[in-house]
C-alpha cells in the first residue's frame, strides 16, 4: 500500500481567476463613490456661481447625506430578503441617474435633485457591496478586500480634489459629474457574472421593515438639518442643531442593534466603536488645516500635505492589517485553520484606537509654536495608521457576527453609525469654532482633546467587541 502525497491547497487570492473580475469591479465602484464624494466639494463653488444658487449650497451637501441614510436602511432590508444583486444594480442605476441629472442641470434646484438621487444610489450600493463581500468571498479574504476598500477611499482623497479642480478649469464643472458614469457602468458589468453565482435564498421581509424605513427617513431629515445648522451662525444655528440632535436621538437607536445604548457586547460594540473612531478622526481632520494656517502660518497647500500624510498612513495600516494572521488562526495556514494561538478580535481594534488617541493628542501639541511642526505631522501619521488598522477590522467583525440573513441589516447599521456619529461631532466642532470673533488656540485644543477622549473611550470599551459567552449577561 503506497502513501499518496497530498499537495497543500493554495490559499485564495483576491485576484484569483474566479474572483478577479469581482475584485476589480467592486473596488472600482467604491473608488467612484469616494471620488464623487470628495470632488463635489471642489466643484461646488463654481456650480453655485454659474447656476446662481448660493442659497441651495448647504442642501447640495446635506441632501445626499440624508437620502444616503435612508438608502442604507432600505439596502440592508433588501439584501437580507432578496440578496445583494438587485440592490447593487439599483444602486448603480440611481447613482448614475443622479450624476447625469446633476451634470446636465440648468438650475441649482435640478442639480440638488440629482445630488439626492446620487446619494440614494451611493447608500444602496455601499451596503450591498458589504453583503457581496460576505457572500462571494471566503472568510480568509475578508480582511484583504476591506483593506482594498480602504485604499479605494484613500487614493481619491489624495488626487480627487486636485483632479476635480483641473476638470473644472479645463473642461467645465459638468464633467465632474458626467465623466463618472462612463466608468461606473463597466465596473458594474464586471461583477455581474459573479453576482449571478451568489446564492441568496428569498425570505420574507423582517417584521417592522416599514417602520425601520420610517425611522430612517426621520434620521435622514435630522442629519440634513444638522448639516445645515452647522453652517449657520448665532441663535438660529443653536436652534437648528438642537432640533437635529433631538431627532437623531429619537430615530437612530431604532436603526442600530439592540444593546447599542448600553454598550452591549458583540455587534452593538462594533457599531459603537466605528462611530467613535469616525467622530474622533473627522473632527480632528476638519480642524487641522485651519489650525496650521492660522497658528503656524502654513499655506493651504502645506496644510493639506499634512492631511495627505494621514491618508497615506491610513492606507499603510489597512495594508498591514490585511496581511497579519487573523486572531485565533494559524499564521502558517493562510488563516484557514482555527488553531489556539494568542490573539483576540479586540487586539487590532484596541491598537487602532490607541493610535488614534495618541495621534490626535500629539497633534494638539502642534497648536503651540514652541512645539516643532514635525511632531504634529508624526501624530497625524499615527492617527491615520490607527484608522487603517481599525476600519477593516470592524468591517470583518460585522460580517463574522452576522448570520447570512442579517448581513444587510448589520452592514447598514455599521455605516449608519459611522455617518451619524461623525455628523453629530462635526456639528459640535462647528459650534466650538464659531464661538467668539475668530477661533484661537483654545478652540483647536478643545476639539483635538475631544477627539482624543472619544478614541480613549473606545480603548476602554474595545474588549466588548468579543460577544459574551452563551448564558452570561451582555
Amino acid at each position: 500500500m503506497t502513501a499518496t502525497a497530498t499537495r497543500p491547497v493554495a490559499p485564495e487570492r483576491l485576484f484569483a481567476p474566479r474572483l478577479r473580475a469581482m475584485t476589480v469591479g467592486v473596488v472600482a465602484l467604491v473608488s467612484l463613490i469616494a471620488f464623487e464624494a470628495l470632488a463635489v466639494g471642489t466643484a461646488m463653488p463654481t456650480v453655485a456661481r454659474d447656476l446662481d444658487g448660493l442659497s441651495w449650497y448647504g442642501l447640495a451637501f446635506g441632501g445626499p447625506f440624508a437620502s444616503g441614510v435612508v438608502a442604507m436602511v432600505v439596502s440592508g432590508i433588501w439584501c437580507d430578503a432578496r440578496g445583494p444583486r438587485a440592490p447593487v444594480w439599483h444602486g448603480v442605476g440611481w447613482f448614475v441617474a443622479g450624476l447625469l441629472l446633476a451634470g446636465t442641470a440648468s438650475t441649482m434646484g435640478v442639480l440638488v435633485a440629482g445630488r439626492l438621487l446620487q446619494g440614494f444610489g451611493s447608500g444602496l450600493l455601499s451596503v450591498a457591496l458589504y453583503v457581496v463581500v460576505g457572500r462571494a468571498y471566503p472568510e480568509v479574504l475578508h480582511r484583504r478586500i476591506f483593506a482594498a476598500f480602504a485604499a479605494a477611499w484613500v487614493v481619491p482623497s489624495l488626487v480627487g480634489p486636485a483632479l476635480a479642480g483641473l476638470i473644472v478649469e479645463h473642461l467645465g464643472w459638468r464633467w465632474v459629474f458626467l465623466a463618472v458614469p462612463a466608468v461606473a457602468v463597466p465596473a458594474a458589468l464586471l461583477i455581474q457574472p459573479s453576482l449571478r453565482a451568489v446564492v441568496s435564498p428569498v425570505v420574507r421581509l423582517a417584521g417592522g421593515a416599514a417602520a425601520r424605513v420610517g425611522w430612517a427617513c426621520g434620521a435622514g431629515v435630522s442629519a440634513a438639518l444638522l448639516h445645515y445648522g452647522g453652517q449657520q451662525r448665532g441663535a438660529s444655528a443653536v436652534g437648528l442643531v438642537a432640533a437635529a440632535l433631538a431627532g437623531l436621538l429619537c430615530c437612530a437607536p431604532r436603526l442600530l442593534p439592540a444593546g447599542f445604548l448600553r454598550a452591549g457586547r458583540g455587534l452593538p460594540m462594533v457599531i459603537g466603536l466605528r462611530g467613535l473612531a469616525s467622530a474622533a478622526f473627522a473632527s480632528a481632520e476638519v480642524v487641522i488645516p485651519l489650525m496650521l494656517s492660522r497658528e503656524r502660518g502654513l499655506s493651504p497647500t502645506e496644510a493639506g500635505l499634512m492631511l495627505t500624510v494621514g491618508a497615506l498612513s491610513w492606507s499603510a495600516g489597512s495594508w498591514l492589517q490585511g496581511r497579519l494572521p487573523a486572531p485565533g488562526s494559524d499564521p502558517g495556514s493562510g488563516g484557514r485553520a482555527r488553531l489556539p494561538v494568542p490573539g483576540s478580535p479586540a487586539t487590532l481594534v484596541r491598537a487602532g484606537l490607541v493610535c488614534i488617541a495618541v495621534g490626535t493628542a500629539t497633534v494638539a501639541l502642534a497648536v503651540w509654536p514652541a512645539v516643532p511642526l514635525p511632531v504634529g505631522v508624526l501624530g497625524w501619521a499615527v492617527a491615520g495608521l490607527g484608522m487603517g488598522l481599525l476600519y477593516p477590522s470592524l468591517s470583518v467583525l460585522t460580517l463574522e457576527l452576522s448570520a447570512p440573513g442579517e448581513q444587510g441589516r448589520n452592514s447598514s447599521s455599521l455605516q449608519l453609525g459611522d455617518s451619524l456619529f461623525a455628523a453629530s461631532v462635526l456639528a459640535l466642532t462647528g459650534a466650538v469654532l464659531a464661538v467668539g470673533s475668530a477661533p484661537g488656540p483654545g478652540s483647536y485644543t478643545a476639539i483635538l482633546v475631544l477627539a482624543a477622549a472619544l478614541a480613549t473611550l473606545g480603548v476602554v470599551l474595545a474588549g466588548r467587541v468579543v460577544p459574551a459567552p452563551a448564558g452570561s449577561p451582555g
